[in-house]
């Protein structure tokens, strides 16, 4: 079985967000990253060479694969902001529709700009999601 190869680090956060080249990108995701460190009450950590996450999980496929992965977390890539929650809860739904304008992936959810969506609503949806990953309640 090949091992993850996205994992917690102890590599600098600050460092990897001044490096961030695209001004704006940068700072929306300095935003991002102060919202989910209020909203979780954990600390930014690197996972990869890419992604900053907040806390962490165990998780168990039926397979036997196992791992650990970031309860929430962000990342800044060239087309927009890549925001990591789960979904399935109970008020997903209903958040995403007032969210505003944004795509999403599987457990992702794609920001081309932070003032495009109500960050209120942004931090409802990290918050929920955390709450829901921290109880082992996945969503899938």
């Amino acid at each position: 079985m090949a091992e993850l190869k996205t994992k917690k680090n102890e590599a600098d956060v600050g460092a990897f967000l001044d490096g961030i080249e695209n001004e704006k990108r940068r700072e929306d995701c300095r935003a991002v990253v102060e919202l989910m460190a209020e909203v979780t009450g954990e600390p930014p950590a690197m996972w990869g060479d890419s992604i900053i996450g907040f806390g962490s999980y165990r998780y168990k496929y039926p397979t036997g694969r196992e791992g650990d992965w970031m309860a929430t977390g962000v990342s800044p890539r060239k087309q927009s902001l890549t925001v990591y929650i789960m979904t399935g809860f109970p008020r997903h739904e209903a958040l995403m529709k007032k969210l505003g304008r944004y795509t999403t992936g599987k457990s992702c959810l794609y920001i081309r700009k932070l003032e495009d969506v109500d960050t209120g609503v942004l931090r409802e949806l990290v918050r929920e999601s955390f709450e829901r990953v921290s109880k082992g309640e996945y969503g899938w």
